[in-house]
């Protein structure tokens, strides 16, 4: 994979277009996702893109290859959630890295992301300090409702028919209600 490619993920994740995409379910963003970046999502799940890594702007662009774009290209598959663990680790890196602090919200945002995709309750306790310093209050309150989940069933109860896990009768009780999966 050649350099310059991570910047090609920034330009189209950023573009003010496709900003209202983000967190909706939408067909045509997702096969356009598709069209133009399998081969880099099928490069980056097979941990084939260290060379983005030695910048930050480069790790975003991973990061938002493992943890936004594995949801876009693998709606309603496990394939969905099989990278946030890599994802969760570069997350953990980048914040360490002192131009972190010259970051845009929306690139702190989705460094940051990953965190918040966790189903560990420890990870939330820190998600929600960074949340918080991040200063953004819409994200800050999901991440409030992702963590009172985390807290109350230790995993995702909207993942467990993807994932092929048992729901309990808590769980298909939350799940019948509204806003109760993301």
């Amino acid at each position: 994979m050649e350099k310059m490619q991570w910047q090609n993920v920034l330009d189209f994740w950023f573009n003010p277009d496709n900003k209202p995409f983000w967190f909706q379910k939408n067909e045509k963003f997702d096969q356009q996702i598709n069209e133009i970046f399998y081969d880099i999502w099928l490069a980056g799940s097979h941990d084939l893109l260290a060379n983005w890594k030695d910048t930050l702007e480069g790790t975003l662009a991973e990061i938002i290859v493992l943890d936004q774009f594995s949801r876009n290209l693998n709606r309603d598959n496990p394939s969905s959630f099989a990278q946030d663990g890599m994802a969760l680790v570069l997350a953990q890196e980048a914040i360490k890295d002192p131009e972190f602090s010259g970051l845009s919200i929306d690139q702190k945002r989705f460094i940051l992301m990953p965190f918040m995709h966790s189903e560990s309750s420890s990870i939330h306790e820190q998600a929600m300090l960074l949340f918080e310093e991040l200063g953004d209050e819409p994200t800050l309150q999901f991440e409030i409702k992702h963590k009172a989940i985390i807290d109350k069933f230790g995993r995702y109860p909207h993942r467990n028919e993807i994932l092929n896990r048992q729901s309990t009768s808590k769980e298909l009780e939350f799940l019948k209600q509204p806003n109760s999966s993301f």
